[in-house]
């Protein structure tokens, strides 16, 4: 049996560790090689990073290989709305206008209403986690600034994360090279691992300071948390984990995905009894391109994911 917290508290501090205390990394051999063994029948391409927040265990598998993000770049955003609303350069109660000219197609809703309607960028952002709205991302994006995002990524270390551009639109100007391999943004295992780990210890500082978070830093991870708990596609990391309906009750685990036809994608935390674990998990060039729950990366990314949780909460 998996020891899985009760919920995902309302006051992350009190389960989260020290985001100013450090500690040491220590790759879990055995679990990593049980994974690769999974991984062995895989019609596909798969990288892993995982870690145990509490012991500082991880294990890595083509966790450095830059990967297409999907929609998990927009993590990226959030966090930086994050910043830019720490630093009073953005509020969640900013007002956006939806026009028609705004709404793209894919994932989300706002492509079916009526224009033009206001939102705050809260809405916008929290469409943007818990649907993968396409449209609602875009809003963001244009709120906060693409380039503003990308400055955000590089101040953060991540040197093969990037967001080219808004979601199906073409890139404006001149684009990196990879741009047209890669789509709507590239990142790592590793890198998107330690992005959302800022978000579960609410690590809100530059890389190199260790400030403790602030009553207001709080507010705003335990903002981002609730959205991050409530994603609708749970069809990968919380699959065989999910100890009870996440829409009639609080979620132990708090994610983002990113799917295109050949590839899937799930990163996110699993609150344990025994602490918090981040799993990052990208497949692409599947055999399965499959839309459906039991497409073959979407299983073996849950089973990936209950053999981690299940190793490292039963120590």
């Amino acid at each position: 049996m998996l020891l899985l917290s009760a919920s995902l508290p309302c006051t992350l501090a009190a389960q989260q560790p020290d985001a100013a205390a450090p500690h040491t990394m220590a790759e879990d051999a055995p679990l990593e090689a049980a994974l690769h063994a999974a991984i062995a029948s895989h019609n596909g391409h798969v990288a892993v990073f995982a870690e145990d927040l509490a012991t500082g265990r991880t294990v890595a598998i083509d966790a450095d290989t830059p990967v297409q993000t999907a929609s998990v770049i927009k993590l990226a955003i959030l966090y930086t709305a994050l910043e830019e609303i720490r630093d009073g350069k953005a509020h969640f109660e900013d007002k956006l206008t939806l026009k028609h000219s705004d709404q793209v197609a894919g994932s989300g809703v706002l492509t079916f209403f009526d224009t033009p309607v206001t939102l705050t960028l809260k809405d916008a952002l929290t469409m943007m986690i818990i649907m993968s709205d396409n449209t609602a991302t875009n809003l963001a994006i244009d709120h906060l600034g693409l380039k503003n995002i990308d400055d955000q990524i590089l101040a953060l270390g991540l040197k093969n994360t990037w967001l080219y551009k808004k979601v199906f639109l073409p890139a404006d100007g001149p684009m990196p090279a990879d741009q047209k391999q890669f789509g709507l943004g590239k990142t790592t295992a590793r890198e998107m691992a330690s992005l959302f780990e800022r978000f579960v210890t609410c690590n809100l500082n530059p890389p190199g300071t260790n400030t403790a978070a602030t009553a207001d830093d709080h507010a705003l991870c335990n903002a981002a948390m609730h959205m991050l708990s409530n994603q609708f596609y749970r069809d990968s990391i919380p699959r065989y984990l999910e100890a009870q309906d996440a829409t009639e009750a609080p979620s132990e685990i708090a994610n983002k995905t990113g799917a295109l036809d050949a590839v899937r994608n799930d990163v996110g935390v699993v609150f344990t009894k025994a602490g918090p674990v981040v799993i990052s998990m990208f497949t692409w060039g599947n055999k399965d391109t499959s839309w459906t729950v039991d497409n073959q990366a979407e299983v073996l990314m849950a089973k990936l994911a209950k053999q981690i949780v299940g190793t490292w909460s039963s120590k």
